[in-house]
């Protein structure tokens, strides 16, 4: 726990050294930039009141406004949400969604380590961290997160047997996770969540794999009943032991089921003929 917040603390100030070294001082415009935003400064106060709704802009509760000053981003970093104001001419801005985003990860064919074909897709949840970094370091954080989560799903899953594949798809998720999470820092994203959706599987290896569990589930069937049969014949061979101590428990037993026999075929006799009467009758 101590290594995962020493780690996390890390990540920030490197994230913050980051951000503090795009965030440039008014004074880097240099002498011809300060003119040009007092010439601005200058036009807009001549054209008052109606330059006032050019320097006004309102950004939504979820979003965060990037203000670029000449080209350059102003100090104090992302503006919003709420109102803030620009300089006609010399200032532009891009609003940047703080929201969680979900994308679904395209169906990737992917050639696990025991040399088995299958095809896993999933979900990944993601959200913009730091509004800076995502302007400044990369043209589209949404479509770079999206090829990264496809090329590291890949890579994950080709260290995997399918049978870890099929039964730690939760291990799987948060190493995918942990992966994109570290990639994605320089651009102000963090990774939130990445679920494995669907493993699909070959239909010749769908079909070995039922034939497998088929055959294994006989033999574990077989064996209970050979298990039973055992418990059976030992159960006989005490109940045995126990008649032969007294010769009037035979009697019960064949007038027992008699019983039994009479409340379902009641024409049907049964009738214990000894052997040694019938080899009196094979000797004559």
């Amino acid at each position: 726990m101590a290594g995962d917040n020493e780690e996390t603390a890390l990540k920030e100030a490197r994230r913050r050294e980051r951000q503090v070294t795009l965030e440039n001082t008014d004074s880097d415009i240099g002498f011809c930039g300060w003119l040009l935003v007092g010439l601005s400064l200058l036009l807009v106060l001549l054209t008052l009141p109606l330059s006032i709704w050019m320097c006004i802009k309102i950004v939504k509760e979820y979003e965060r406004a990037i203000i670029f000053r000449l080209g350059r981003i102003l100090r104090g970093g992302a503006k919003g949400p709420g109102l803030f104001f620009i300089v006609p001419c010399t200032d532009s801005f891009i609003n940047v969604d703080m929201r969680t985003i979900t994308f679904d990860i395209p169906p990737q064919e992917v050639l696990t380590k025991d040399s088995v074909t299958v095809s896993v897709d999933g979900v990944v949840y993601y959200r913009v961290q730091n509004a800076t970094l995502a302007v400044a370091n990369i043209t589209n954080a949404d479509a770079a997160t999206r090829l990264l989560a496809q090329t590291t799903l890949r890579n994950v899953l080709g260290t995997k047997n399918l049978a870890e594949i099929l039964s730690d798809r939760e291990e799987i998720a948060h190493s995918m996770q942990s992966s994109l999470d570290d990639a994605t820092d320089d651009w102000g994203i963090k990774v939130e969540r990445v679920e494995i959706k669907d493993v699909k599987l070959p239909l010749q290896l769908q079909r070995a794999m039922a034939a497998e569990a088929e055959a294994s589930r006989e033999a574990r069937a077989k064996v209970i009943a050979a298990e039973g049969e055992m418990n059976a014949s030992r159960a006989l061979k005490e109940a045995s032991l126990v008649i032969a101590e007294s010769p009037s428990a035979l009697q019960l037993r064949y007038l027992q089921t008699l019983n039994t026999i009479a409340a379902e075929k009641n024409s049907t006799i049964i009738f214990p003929l000894p052997l040694e009467m019938m080899q009196g009758f094979i000797k004559h």
